[in-house]
């Protein structure tokens, strides 16, 4: 979704989901890790967390539902003759629902200061210097952050834009950022899509996000490292076996979950 808005010089392009990183800092195990007051999302090690049907990507356990898409955002590293990314890394999932969408970020933190206050600082801050708008509200999980950014629009896609919009390259795209500090981890939402403006589609998304689990790991990692994220082992088996198989030219791309998610490529 974009929308036209006035400025006279054009910004730079911003990434909403790129990550900060910050120097090391030492692991405390003494320490007692934080409570989480919102009810979820949920830590793999608390004694209560809801059972429901999810899919494991690693790091973080997504909620699977009627209408729910999943697509596995991959770091493009090189592409193969299909133009599939080849050799990247996960860095993101991407839960659909409709024309909403919910990206979702796992990240170390550490145990005695939540990290969420001064990531949601800094991505105003690059916002703004991009031009665009940000300010901060209250919401189901205490503060986030809301924003209009300044998005690239793909050749290909320019023809589906007013001719304004596509001439200058880029639209403004609303986005909501949610953040919940966890023991040892911090998760980071970007909603977008119809989410932003009905109140129903915004509590779906919601939910979803409430009902995630986060598997931290005993290995320490510094302050805003993103956790390792991979495919589910029967994804990983399809996928193996569609690479290995002949005649890959003539398939269509592999879509290797049930519920219908895809995989999709970010730069």
């Amino acid at each position: 979704m974009f929308r036209r808005r006035r400025r006279d010089d054009e910004p730079e392009n911003v990434e909403p989901t790129d990550e900060e990183t910050v120097a090391d800092e030492p692991a405390e195990p003494d320490e007692e890790p934080a409570a989480l007051p919102y009810g979820g999302p949920w830590d793999s090690e608390a004694d209560k967390v809801p059972e429901m049907e999810r899919v494991d990507f690693g790091a973080i356990q997504v909620p699977i539902g009627e209408g729910i898409e999943i697509q596995v955002n991959v770091e493009a590293v090189e592409q193969d003759a299909q133009g599939n990314p080849v050799g990247g890394r996960i860095v993101a999932i991407t839960i659909v629902h409709g024309e909403s969408g919910l990206q979702v970020q796992p990240f170390a933190a550490p145990k005695k200061n939540g990290i969420w206050d001064e990531v949601r600082k800094e991505t105003a801050d690059e916002i703004k210097q991009a031009e665009g708008e940000a300010q901060e509200a209250e919401g189901p999980f205490g503060k986030e952050l809301h924003g209009m950014v300044p998005v690239a629009i793909p050749e290909e896609m320019r023809d589906q834009v007013p001719a304004e919009i596509a001439e200058q390259g880029f639209g403004w795209q609303p986005v909501r950022f949610i953040g919940v500090d966890g023991p040892r981890w911090f998760l980071r939402g970007v909603l977008s899509g119809a989410a932003l403006e009905d109140p129903e589609q915004a509590a779906i998304m919601e939910q979803v996000f409430q009902h995630i689990v986060v598997v931290r790991g005993d290995a320490p990692m510094p302050p805003r490292e993103l956790l390792e994220l991979s495919l589910p082992a029967e994804a990983q088996q399809a996928m193996n076996a569609e690479q290995g198989g002949e005649g890959e030219g003539d398939r269509p791309p592999l879509n290797p979950f049930e519920r219908g998610p895809e995989i999709t490529e970010v730069r």
